[in-house]
């Protein structure tokens, strides 16, 4: 049976769903008042077709009473026309048109789980949380999750204005957005002092190479692994992805254990994916950085990590999307996505609807730009720096040489540099500072 996965939100712009598989022929003895009640849908479907009072198309009336008995599930359970099928596809490549979010629907409202870096509608502002109301001024209230997000696609180059309402915001404001295609470099490094800081936007084809080789240039930025003190791995706002790319990148960290299960209504269904020797990092310190939305395949990250002891997780709780989808090619070219089973992390447990619990919550405070800038934050900053060395006639300091001085001034960039993070990205400098302490205090080999 081939297989292919993907750990991610259902119903999306970006991938939607978790298990895909070709399934066989579904043939069982069913009871008579089944097909009784199949008689009279067909009954219902040849009165549409003839009394309507316009005329209407068998294939979507057909179609929309498919998606109506998937979407009557959960969430994530849905229909696939042949175009949506093709965009997933496409999807899953790392490169397609679009505004750049990851949605699902909370209570018949369109909600926010992530913009996606580097998209319009991270650079519009969107954020996590939002709740999408209207779309071009046409409400999405009532409409399923796939009815809305087909609204908000259109040609690449087109603009499309949608109405947010955002907790502590009192009133509803329009974004306008220009629709581009979506190019995703799944990660990013960077290097902060002496941490390596991994950021793994999407989980896609390109994600555990992408994560080698920007692993690999960091260390030799920092001048190697000796000299690196621990490393970041960023899954904020990812909503997901592929599952086999989650379970690749956990595994970089991990030299053995399981890493997720996943447990549906067959016992014999059920699978188990366990780590294999080999740590990119060295058993170097490791901190993961999550938030509410970091979705799926980051969760089955995060989970693994965690419950192996292998890193410490900080920030705010994940968004707890933890059910397999398997989409299953029917006649015409689309499929069906049906949830099938939950994942599990090592220790066992469900995350679904639960989300991962950072062990250090961290909130990322809000930036005050009102006092960005101003001549008040520049004065409090100047009086902060002040010293003993700034005082005039103030004697020297005899217990150090010019090479130790030099070293000293050195260390003390990178703690400098680390400070001013604070104010671009709190909860990751919140990391970094965990890594320089755990390197002050771990022995020397």
């Amino acid at each position: 049976m081939k297989k292919f996965a993907i750990a991610a939100l259902g119903g999306t712009l970006a991938g939607a769903l978790l298990t895909t598989q070709v399934a066989g022929p579904m043939l069982a003895q069913e009871p008579s008042s089944v097909y009784e009640q199949l008689d009279l849908f067909g009954d219902v479907f040849e009165r549409i077709r003839g009394q309507y009072v316009e005329d209407v198309d068998s294939q979507k009336l057909i179609e929309a009473a498919i998606n109506g008995m998937l979407t009557s599930l959960d969430p994530h359970s849905s229909y696939m026309s042949s175009d949506d099928f093709g965009d997933m596809q496409v999807q899953t490549k790392g490169e397609f048109g679009g505004l750049g979010i990851e949605v699902t629907q909370e209570e018949g409202v369109v909600k926010v789980v992530s913009p996606m870096d580097g998209t319009p509608a991270a650079e519009a502002g969107i954020m996590a949380g939002d709740f999408i109301t209207q779309v071009n001024g046409e409400s999405v209230m009532g409409l399923t999750l796939d009815e809305a997000v087909a609204l908000m696609r259109g040609p690449i180059g087109s603009e499309i204005v949608i109405t947010v309402v955002r907790e502590g915001v009192p009133d509803p404001f329009d974004v306008s957005i220009i629709r581009d295609t979506i190019k995703l470099t799944a990660v990013k490094s960077r290097v902060i002092g002496t941490t390596v800081v991994l950021r793994i936007t999407t989980f896609s084809e390109q994600t555990y190479p992408g994560l080698e080789t920007e692993l690999k240039k960091a260390v030799e930025e920092v001048g190697g692994i000796d000299k690196v003190s621990g490393f970041v791995v960023d899954l904020r706002n990812n909503p997901g992805g592929l599952l086999n790319q989650g379970i690749l990148v956990a595994d970089a960290f991990l030299e053995k254990g399981e890493i997720v299960s996943t447990r549906g209504r067959n016992a014999q269904d059920d699978e188990r994916f366990n780590a294999e020797p080999g740590d990119l990092a060295q058993g170097k310190p490791l901190v993961v950085l999550i938030n509410g939305g970091s979705a799926s395949a980051s969760e089955i990250v995060t989970g693994a990590l965690q419950d192996h002891r292998r890193a410490i997780v900080v920030g705010t709780k994940s968004f707890g999307k933890g059910s397999v989808q398997t989409l299953i090619p029917i006649r015409g070219d689309g499929a069906m996505r049906l949830t099938t089973a939950r994942y599990y992390t090592p220790s066992g447990r469900s995350i679904q609807s639960l989300g991962v619990m950072p062990d250090i919550v961290v909130n990322q405070p809000l930036v005050d730009p009102a006092k960005a800038g101003t001549e008040e934050a520049a004065a409090a900053e100047a009086e902060k720096q002040r010293s003993e060395a700034d005082l005039r006639g103030a004697i020297s300091n005899d217990s150090m040489t010019e090479d130790e001085r030099a070293l000293l001034e050195e260390e003390r960039a990178r703690t400098e540099e680390s400070a001013k993070l604070r104010d671009e990205d709190y909860q990751l400098a919140y990391a970094v500072d965990i890594l320089r302490g755990l390197s002050v205090v771990a022995p020397k080999p």
